[in-house]
C-alpha cells in the first residue's frame, strides 16, 4: 500500500511539522511507500503571529520530502495534484487544523476525487480552531472535510464536532502520539539545570510551556500562585514565544504579588534546548480555557513529566486524573492552586511519572497512529 502525505516538515517549526515528520518516519519504518509533499511556504508574513515559522534547531527532525506546495499559489495546487496522480497512491493523507487552508485543500481534494482512484484521509488536528468555532469556522471546515473519504481525530470532542458537521462520515480516533523523539539526553541533574536557568534551588518548579495565546489561560495559573504560596515554595517557569502582549501577564503577576515567583523565557525553543526545561521542572501545568487536544501534553509525556491541566476538550482523555496527572475545572484559580499543592504535599510525582512512561509505550505511540491509518484504509477497501 502506498500512502502519500501532505504536510509541513523542516525547515518549518512547531507541533504540526514535528507531527508530520514523525508520522512519515513511522509509516516508512512500518514498510509503507510514503512520499511526503511539503510546502515551499506556509503563511504570508502578515498572517503569521509569531516571529518566524522557520525552525532554528541545530538538530531538527528531518525526513526526505518534495517541497512543492504554496497554499496561496493555485499553480502549485495543480502541480501537487499532477504529482499525486503520477505517483498513484492508494491513500492520500491531508491535514486540517485552521480555516486558512480551506481554498488550497478544497481544490486539491476536489481534483484528486474527480480524476483519480486515490482515497483521501483527513487528519483533523482541530475540527474548528482552538480560539474559534463560530458559524464561519464550521462552514469552512465542512467545505474541506466533506471531500474526505475518512477522518482521524485525536479527541472525543472533535469526533462529536465532526459528526455534527458530517453525520455519515467515517471517523476514527487515535490518541495524539508523544514527542519522545525530541527527548535528547541531558547530562546535567535537575539542580544543575535549575542553577543554569537562574531558578531558586529550594523551590518546587512548575513549567508552563508552548506558544502563549489567550486560550491557554496563563493568567489563571499566575493568579493561582497567589494561593499556592501560602502553602508551598514554588516557582513558575514560563517558556514559549508570546503571541500576545507579554506586558499583560507581567501586570497580572504584579497585581497578585507573584512576580518574584516567575521566570519568563519569551522565545521559541529549538529541539536541542527542550530537555533542560522539562528536566528542571517537577510538573507541567497547562491551565487551558479551551482546547480539543494538545501537543504540549504529549511533549511533556515524551519527557516523562506528569501534567496538571483543565477539563476542556480531550485533555482529560490523555491526562487521567490521579493516574498520570491531575485535572481541574477551567478558569478556576483556587482549584488549580489546590491541585498544585496536592501534587507536592501528597508526593504524587513518582507514581504519575511511572504511569506516563508506561502509557507512552502503548497508548501514545506513533505505531498506534499507523494502526489507525491502516484501519481507516481497510474500511475504505484498500488492502494492506
Amino acid at each position: 500500500m502506498r500512502i502519500s502525505v501532505v504536510g509541513p516538515t523542516y525547515p518549518f517549526r512547531g507541533g504540526i511539522a514535528h507531527y508530520t515528520t514523525l508520522m512519515v518516519r513511522q509509516l516508512r519504518a512500518s514498510g509503507y511507500d510514503t512520499p511526503l509533499y511539503s510546502f515551499t511556504r506556509q503563511y504570508p508574513r502578515l498572517l503569521y503571529s509569531g516571529r518566524t515559522d522557520r525552525d532554528p534547531s541545530m538538530s531538527p527532525l528531518r525526513v526526505d520530502c518534495e517541497y512543492i506546495l504554496d497554499p496561496i499559489d493555485p499553480i502549485t495546487w495543480w502541480r501537487l495534484y499532477r504529482r499525486v496522480r503520477h505517483d498513484r497512491p492508494d491513500i492520500l493523507i491531508l491535514q486540517w487544523w485552521v480555516p486558512y487552508w480551506t481554498p488550497c485543500l478544497t481544490a486539491i481534494a476536489s481534483m484528486i476525487k474527480r480524476k483519480t482512484n486515490t482515497k483521501i484521509i483527513f487528519i483533523c488536528h482541530n475540527v474548528v480552531p482552538h480560539d474559534g468555532g463560530g458559524t464561519i469556522d464550521r462552514r469552512l471546515a465542512l467545505t474541506v472535510l466533506r471531500r474526505g473519504d475518512a477522518m482521524i481525530v485525536h479527541s472525543e470532542e472533535d469526533r462529536h464536532r465532526l459528526l455534527a458537521l458530517l453525520p455519515q462520515a467515517r471517523v476514527f480516533k487515535a490518541h495524539h502520539p508523544t514527542y519522545a523523539d525530541l527527548a535528547q539526553q541531558s547530562h546535567d541533574n535537575p539542580a544543575q539545570l535549575r542553577q543554569g536557568l537562574g531558578l531558586p534551588s529550594d523551590a518546587h518548579v512548575i513549567l508552563f510551556f508552548g506558544f502563549v495565546r489567550p486560550y491557554k489561560g496563563l493568567e489563571f495559573l499566575i493568579h493561582a500562585l497567589h494561593f499556592v504560596r501560602k502553602h508551598l515554595n514554588v516557582h513558575l517557569l514560563v517558556v514559549g514565544e508570546f503571541w500576545v502582549n507579554p506586558d499583560f501577564y507581567q501586570r497580572y503577576a504584579e497585581e497578585f504579588g507573584v512576580s518574584d515567583m516567575m521566570t519568563v523565557i519569551n522565545r521559541y525553543v529549538p529541539n536541542e534546548e527542550l530537555r533542560p526545561f522539562f528536566d528542571a521542572a517537577d510538573v507541567v501545568v497547562l491551565p487551558y480555557i479551551s482546547a480539543t487536544q494538545s501537543g504540549v501534553v504529549q511533549l511533556a509525556f515524551g519527557f516523562g513529566k506528569p501534567v496538571i491541566t483543565t477539563r476542556v476538550g480531550g485533555l482529560y482523555e490523555v491526562v487521567e486524573d490521579g493516574v498520570n496527572g491531575l485535572v481541574v475545572p477551567p478558569q478556576d484559580e483556587r482549584a488549580l492552586a489546590d491541585a498544585i499543592v496536592r501534587y507536592f504535599q501528597e508526593d504524587l510525582g513518582s507514581g504519575f511519572r511511572a504511569n506516563v512512561l508506561a502509557n507512552a509505550v502503548h497508548s501514545f505511540s506513533w505505531q498506534q497512529l499507523v494502526e489507525t491509518i491502516k484501519a481507516a484504509a481497510h474500511e475504505l477497501g484498500v488492502e494492506d
